[in-house]
């Protein structure tokens, strides 16, 4: 089963495709990567997650996942060797909870923050940093969040270790700081440059061009 023919659809920029991309890197396994265009969507897309019609969608032989969380259990549950998820049932549980944090109240709160206009932006700033103290906290001394080794929470936070670092620099907010954070910053920095992350991440280029029009400049503000 694991031999399957194994397709990616994404999209460049997306860190939920990313982070597929991470997890079959991680596991060593070879695919097909189809870059999806948002506003014209493929036939192939569309067919494949008729339900949400988003990206991304895991193909493997005549499977289909769809949705970055599930994907990353699926890969995990199929291929041997690296573990994603610990085995330990409640370390598991663990890493589902900070995994669903990150992607129901971290993330949107420092979007939030980012597109906020000035006069609501001192509240945003203030309440994505909150959030960003619990995962501060939660890193405790640990060099990843799944301990000596990159796991499914680090995976899902992926955003905040690289696009959020960009958005920040068009908007002129500052979030995520050395000062603030300095565990959050180190954990970033030992995410970035993993072997098995580094060549999957979009380049800081190509973002600042998508976020300078998405975005635009802005005020700025602090933590």
């Amino acid at each position: 089963m694991a031999e399957e023919e194994v397709k990616l659809y994404g999209t460049w920029r997306s860190p939920y495709s990313r982070r597929v991309e991470i997890a079959l890197k991680l596991k060593g396994v070879q695919h097909k990567y189809y870059e999806e265009d948002l506003n014209n969507k493929s036939p192939a897309l569309l067919n494949y997650n008729p339900v949400h019609k988003k990206i991304p969608v895991l193909v493997h032989g005549e499977k289909v996942i769809a949705e970055s969380h599930v994907i990353l259990e699926y890969i995990d549950e199929t291929w041997k060797g690296y573990n994603i998820l610990p085995k330990d049932p409640c370390e598991k549980a663990k890493a589902r909870f900070w995994a669903r944090f990150i992607d129901e109240k971290c993330i949107p709160a420092l979007k939030k923050a980012c597109a906020s206009i000035a006069e609501e932006r001192e509240k945003a700033v203030e309440e994505a940093c909150e959030l960003l103290q619990l995962l501060e906290d939660e890193l405790k001394h640990k060099k990843y969040f799944g301990g000596d080794c990159i796991g499914l929470v680090d995976i899902v936070a992926n955003f905040i270790s690289h696009w959020l670092k960009v958005v920040q620099e068009v908007v002129g907010v500052e979030l995520l700081t050395i000062k603030k954070f300095p565990r959050l910053c180190e954990w970033s920095e030992h995410f970035v440059c993993h072997h098995a992350v580094k060549d999957c991440l979009p380049s800081k280029d190509k973002l600042l061009a998508v976020f300078h029009s998405h975005y635009g400049s802005a005020t700025t503000s602090k933590c």
